[in-house]
C-alpha cells in the first residue's frame, strides 16, 4: 500500500505539520487546500454531521479536530450546510475517505474544503492530539502545508503563538449577516419573532418557522428601535443565537437584551444567547478548560429531571450558582439545566420576567432531537404574554 494515495480527485497529497502554540507538533499529510491555518485548536466528538459543524459559524477562527477517525464518508450536499460558507479555519482529520458513497452527496468533502480555501492535515493520531487538548486545554494552532510545512518548526511556532487569542475575541459581528431578512412561517402565521444573528445557523428560524412564527433575522448591530420595528405591533419575542467569541465582549448586544428584559418581551437565548442573558442578569462568564463540541453531551433539565442528549459547539460557560435562586436586576433567577459531565451551567431561566436560555444547541443540526420542546416553551412564553394584553384590554373597556 502506498503511504501517499492519491485524493478523490487524482492529487498526491503533500506534506503537512500541525504545531500547536505548547510546541508539540503533528506531521501527516495535506488535506483540502494548501497552505496555511491559524487558529483555536478544538476538538469535535460527533461521529456524523461534519458538514454542519463546518458550517456552523460558531466555529470562526477555530481549526476542528475531529475525533471521529472516518470523516467525508457521506460526501457534501446542498441542503445540510448551515450557512453560505465553511467558517472553521482549519480541519484535521485521521482517515479522509477515498471517495464519497449516499445518495444526497454532490460533491466529496475535500473538493469543498479546497474550493473554499480550507487548509486541512490528515493522516494523523487526531487520538493523541485530542486527549493532548483535554489535559492542556483548547490552545492556538498552526496547520501549515506544502511549501509552507518545509520551514522550521521553530519559526512555524512563533506563526502560532503570535496569533490572536480566543479571550477578548469580540466575532459576532464577523459572522452575522449585514441585512435583515425574512425567514416566513409555515402555514397559519401565529407570531412574529425578532431573531439576533450573532451566527445562526439556518435551522434554527426554519424550526421556528415550522411552529407557525414569523422569523425577522436582523443583524448584531441593530438596535431597540430595530428589533421593535419588526411586526405590526413590534416583535412577541426575541431570540439571540448561538456565535463564536468571548461573550465579555458583546458589550452593544449585552445592553441591547437588558433593553428587551426592561420591557417584559419574551426572550429566548441559545449558546452565545445564553452567555449573554447571563451577562445581561449580571452573572460572570468565564472559558472552559476545552469546551463541549459534538452531538452526544448529557444535559439534564432540573425542573423535570428528564436527561436530553444534546448538540454542543461552546468554549465560554456562565458562572451562575447551581443550587440557589439568584437577586438579579430583573429580578429573581435561577440555573435550569446542567451539564451532567461536568456541572458547567447549561440554561438560565428568569422567574420575574419572561425569559429563557439553554447552552446547547435545540434545533440538532446535526445532534439528537432531544431539546426539541424548548421551541414550543418559546411559544408558551409568548402565548402567554399575548393572553395578558388581552386580558388588559379587556378590564379597560370594563
Amino acid at each position: 500500500m502506498t503511504l501517499n494515495p492519491p485524493t478523490p480527485s487524482g492529487l498526491v497529497r503533500e506534506p503537512a505539520v500541525l504545531v500547536l502554540e505548547d510546541g508539540r507538533s503533528f506531521r501527516g499529510l495535506s488535506y483540502g487546500a494548501v497552505g496555511e491555518a491559524l487558529g483555536e485548536a478544538v476538538f469535535s466528538t460527533g461521529m456524523t454531521g461534519y458538514q454542519e459543524t463546518l458550517t456552523d459559524p460558531s466555529y470562526h477562527r477555530q481549526v476542528i479536530v475531529m475525533t471521529a477517525p472516518h470523516i467525508g464518508n457521506t460526501g457534501v450536499n446542498d441542503d445540510d450546510g448551515e450557512s453560505r460558507r465553511i467558517w472553521a479555519a482549519g480541519f484535521v482529520v485521521r482517515d479522509p475517505a477515498l471517495r464519497s458513497s449516499n445518495w444526497r452527496a454532490r460533491r466529496d468533502l475535500e473538493d469543498e474544503l479546497r474550493d473554499q480555501g480550507i487548509v486541512g492535515i490528515c493522516h494523523i493520531d487526531t487520538r493523541a492530539l485530542t486527549r493532548h487538548l483535554r489535559e492542556r486545554g483548547s490552545m492556538r494552532v498552526g496547520v501549515f502545508s506544502g511549501a509552507a510545512a518545509q520551514r522550521p518548526e521553530s519559526e512555524l511556532l512563533d506563526v502560532v503563538t503570535a496569533a490572536p487569542r480566543m479571550e477578548g475575541a469580540a466575532l459576532a459581528q464577523e459572522v452575522s449577516t449585514t441585512e435583515a431578512y425574512v425567514v416566513p412561517a409555515r402555514g397559519e402565521k401565529h407570531f412574529t419573532v425578532a431573531a439576533l444573528d450573532l451566527g445562526i445557523k439556518e435551522m434554527t428560524p426554519q424550526m421556528m418557522a415550522e411552529r407557525g412564527i414569523e422569523v425577522h433575522v436582523l443583524p448584531a448591530t441593530s438596535t431597540l428601535d430595530d428589533v421593535l420595528a419588526v411586526g405590526e405591533h413590534g416583535p412577541d419575542g426575541v431570540f439571540f443565537s448561538n456565535g463564536p467569541g468571548d461573550p465579555a465582549t458583546a458589550e452593544h448586544e449585552i445592553t441591547l437584551l437588558r433593553d428587551v428584559l426592561s420591557r417584559r418581551v419574551p426572550f429566548f437565548g441559545i449558546c452565545f444567547g445564553n452567555q449573554l442573558l447571563g451577562r445581561a442578569l449580571g452573572f460572570g462568564t468565564y472559558k472552559l478548560k476545552y469546551g463541549h463540541r459534538g452531538i452526544n453531551q448529557p444535559v439534564m433539565d432540573r425542573a423535570t429531571g428528564k436527561v436530553e442528549v444534546t448538540a454542543h459547539n461552546h468554549g465560554f460557560a456562565v458562572d451562575a450558582p447551581l443550587d440557589a435562586v439568584s437577586d438579579t436586576p430583573f429580578g429573581r433567577a435561577r440555573v435550569s439545566h446542567v451539564c451532567l459531565n461536568d456541572d458547567v451551567v447549561e440554561g438560565l431561566e428568569c422567574l420575574d420576567v419572561p425569559a429563557y436560555s439553554v447552552q446547547y444547541h435545540p434545533e440538532a443540526a446535526a445532534g439528537p432531537h432531544d431539546a426539541a420542546y424548548l421551541f414550543d416553551r418559546f411559544i408558551e412564553l409568548m402565548q402567554a404574554r399575548r393572553t395578558h394584553h388581552q386580558d388588559e384590554k379587556i378590564e379597560e373597556v370594563h
